[in-house]
């Protein structure tokens, strides 16, 4: 165990993974062994789920700390996206968790929207579930980046349009899924409760004018 953190601090996070894992697995958001997920542990690591466990089964040890440049800290492997969670901590002290799914919405939609790179959510009343938005009139807007399995390329992606236009809450990845992060873990649990409901309603929206 690294000197980097508190065992017991690390395993109250992994707990807290667990715990919320099965939630998401019970929603269909995560099926079999794909999504990610992490809390920070310090300013320096955080807990995030292993590689290629299922979700709806996870114990203490489908868990492992790693830096923030995503070097482990366990001898346990890490999920290939680690960075895509690493970058977010490294880049905003304030971020307290990450959730990665692969929901039918997030992954069809971005598809069938192929020349979209930003999706815009506006006028709902949900918007006001995301941190620091207090109003419908409001415009949320999540990035789509195109899917790759080089995640360093990726991961320098996304910081530079985050750069750019900001952190945001949220980024898609095209035929993949969803990333969004908050402050904390239950704060990132209500985003992505409000973002799945969201993508629905865009879905929807989507099928309606396709039919005219």
């Amino acid at each position: 165990m690294s000197a980097l953190f508190d065992p017991d601090l690390f395993e109250r996070c992994a707990e807290r993974i667990i715990t919320a894992s099965r939630d998401i697995y019970s929603r269909g958001w995560s099926p079999a062994t794909s999504s990610n997920y992490s809390v920070r542990i310090n300013e320096h690591c955080c807990a995030i789920t292993v590689s290629g466990k299922h979700k709806g089964e996870l114990g203490l040890r489908d868990v492992m700390a790693v830096d923030f440049e995503g070097r482990p800290l366990m001898e346990r492997k890490p999920s290939a996206e680690t960075l895509l969670h690493t970058q977010l901590y490294a880049r905003d002290p304030s971020i307290g968790a990450v959730l990665h799914t692969h929901s039918v919405r997030a992954t069809v939609l971005t598809m069938e929207l192929a020349q979209v790179d930003t999706l815009v959510l506006r006028g709902y009343e949900l918007l006001k579930a995301f941190s620091g938005v207090m109003t419908h009139d409001a415009e949320v807007r999540i990035p789509v980046f195109d899917n790759t399995q080089d995640m360093v390329e990726l991961s320098q992606q996304v910081e530079a349009r985050m750069q750019r236009e900001g952190t945001g809450a949220a980024y898609l990845i095209r035929g993949h899924g969803l990333y969004t992060w908050a402050e904390d873990l239950t704060a990132c649990m209500r985003h992505l409760e409000a973002l799945e409901f969201l993508l629905d309603c865009e879905w929807q929206r989507y099928l309606a004018r396709a039919r005219g």
